[in-house]
C-alpha cells in the first residue's frame, strides 16, 4: 500500500514539474550565448548576421551585447532583406556603402550580393546567425541562412545559430514541396510552404541533406532555446516585433503562408493598408459571395469578415500597391483558433473560389506565382478548377517524404 501511494505521488509530482516547465518563459539562443556559451566565441573574430529582431530578453541588441565583451571582436554585420533596422520595403535592394554601426561595417546580403564573399570573410572566424523567422518557405531570411551556410563551407568557417521559436508553431507542415526547377531567393530549397522548423532545425536540414556543400557538421553549432516544445509561443501574443514591415501583427504570421500566394495574381494581398495579408480584395469582388463560398469549403479556426479598403502608399510598407487609390471589396480574417487554421489550404481554397466566381477576371503573373508555389502545377490545377481536396491530395506524397526526412533534424 505504501509503495502504491509513493508511486502515485511521484507521478503527480512529475506531471506538476512538467507542467511548470511547459509554462516557463522561453529563453532564446541569444540569451543562452552569453549565459552558457561564451566559450564558443572567446578570442574570436566574429561576423554577425542580424537585424532589428536580434534582441536579448532585456531588449539589448545582440551586436551591442557582443561589443561589450572584451575578448570578442566583431569584424562585420551582415543584414538580410529589409536591412539592419527592418524598415526597407519588400524586394527593395539594400546597399551599405561606407556604412557602420559603432565602428563595425554593415554589409547587405540583399542587394547585388546575397552571399558573403571570400574577401569579406577572410578576417572572420565565426559567423553568428540570429534573426526571427516566420515559418514560410518564401520568407527570404531562410534563403540568407542557406547562403551563409554555403559560404561558411566554402571558406572553412564555423556557424553558430542562436535559435528562436517558429512563431506559427513547430508542427504545421503543409503545401507543395518546391520543385528544384523553381529554386529562387523566395524558394531556396525543396521544402514545403510551411516547414514547421526553426532556423536551427532548417540549418540542420540544409547541411544534413547536403543541400549546401562543404560545411562539416561539426562546423555548425546550434544554441537551442529553452522551454519551447513546438507550441505557438504565448510570448508573441504579448510582445511581437514585426520581423518585416508587412508582418506587422502576430496574427499576420499565421495567415501569410496562404495569402502571400496572391502576390502572384491581380488580387490585392492587402499591401498599402494597415492589415496586409490579413485582408484581400479588388474593386470587382463581392465580399458576401466569397464568404458564402468559402464557408461551404469549411475554413476552420478563422472568422471571415466583409471589408472595403483603399490601398495607398505607406512609408516602409508599400509603394504603388495594387489598386492604389481605388476602393476594393474583399474579406478580412480574424484568427479564432491558430491550431485549427491551415493557412496554405486556406490560400488554395480562396483562389479556387475567386476563379470559380470571377473566371477570367482573375489573372496570374505566372513566373511570380510559380516561384511562390514552388511549381507550376498548383496554378494549372487552379485554372482547371480542380477541387481543393484533390489539390491537397496531389502534394501529399512528396510532403510525406519531406516529413520523414525532417524528423531526423528536429531538436525540440
Amino acid at each position: 500500500m505504501g509503495k502504491k501511494f509513493l508511486f502515485r505521488h511521484l507521478i503527480i509530482l512529475f506531471v506538476f514539474l512538467f507542467s511548470l516547465n511547459l509554462n516557463a518563459q522561453i529563453v532564446n539562443g541569444a540569451d543562452l550565448l552569453f549565459s552558457e556559451n561564451l566559450d564558443l566565441i572567446n578570442g574570436k573574430n566574429v561576423g554577425v548576421i542580424c537585424n532589428h529582431t536580434s534582441l536579448l530578453s532585456d531588449g539589448t541588441h545582440l551586436v551591442d551585447a557582443l561589443l561589450n565583451q572584451k575578448n570578442i571582436k566583431i569584424n562585420a554585420i551582415f543584414t538580410p532583406e529589409h536591412g539592419f533596422k527592418g524598415a526597407a520595403k519588400a524586394g527593395e535592394a539594400v546597399e551599405y556603402k561606407n556604412n557602420f554601426y559603432k565602428g563595425v561595417p554593415i554589409i547587405s546580403l540583399y542587394g547585388k550580393d546575397k552571399k558573403p564573399s571570400a574577401e569579406v570573410l577572410k578576417d572572420i572566424d565565426v559567423l553568428i546567425f540570429d534573426i526571427q523567422d516566420v515559418g514560410a518557405r518564401f520568407y527570404t531570411y531562410i534563403s540568407t541562412l542557406y547562403y551563409i551556410l554555403e559560404a561558411a563551407g566554402e571558406n572553412n568557417k564555423t556557424v553558430i545559430i542562436l535559435d528562436r521559436p517558429n512563431p506559427i508553431g513547430g508542427t504545421y507542415v503543409d503545401g507543395p514541396v518546391l520543385d528544384e526547377k523553381y529554386k529562387s531567393f523566395v524558394g531556396i530549397a525543396p521544402i514545403p510552404i510551411t516547414h514547421g522548423m526553426t532556423i536551427g532545425e532548417l540549418a540542420n536540414y540544409f547541411v544534413g541533406e547536403k543541400l549546401v556543400s562543404g560545411l562539416k557538421s561539426n562546423s555548425l553549432k546550434i544554441i537551442k532555446c529553452k522551454n519551447w516544445h513546438r507550441e505557438i509561443p504565448k510570448e508573441f501574443y504579448q510582445k511581437w516585433i514585426a520581423p518585416s514591415p508587412n508582418i506587422n501583427f502576430f496574427e499576420t504570421a499565421f495567415v501569410y503562408p496562404g495569402t502571400c500566394l496572391l502576390e502572384g495574381t491581380n488580387i490585392s494581398e492587402g499591401r498599402g493598408t494597415e492589415f496586409p495579408f490579413l485582408q484581400i480584395g479588388a474593386p470587382f469582388l463581392n465580399s458576401k459571395e466569397i464568404i458564402d463560398k468559402l464557408n461551404l469549403l469549411k475554413v476552420d479556426g478563422v472568422e471571415l469578415q466583409a471589408v472595403t479598403f483603399i490601398p495607398e502608399d505607406i512609408e516602409s510598407m508599400a509603394t504603388n500597391p495594387k489598386f492604389k487609390d481605388y476602393s476594393c471589396n474583399g474579406i478580412k480574417l480574424k484568427i479564432t483558433d491558430p491550431y485549427k487554421f491551415e493557412p496554405v489550404k486556406y490560400g488554395v481554397k480562396l483562389l479556387y473560389v475567386l476563379i470559380k466566381l470571377y473566371g477570367n477576371k482573375i489573372k496570374f503573373t505566372e513566373a511570380s506565382f510559380d516561384r511562390l508555389a514552388g511549381q507550376s502545377v498548383l496554378r494549372e490545377q487552379l485554372l482547371n478548377k480542380v477541387e481543393p481536396e484533390k489539390i491537397f491530395a496531389s502534394w501529399q506524397k512528396e510532403l510525406t517524404k519531406f516529413e520523414k526526412k525532417r524528423n531526423h533534424y528536429l531538436i525540440y
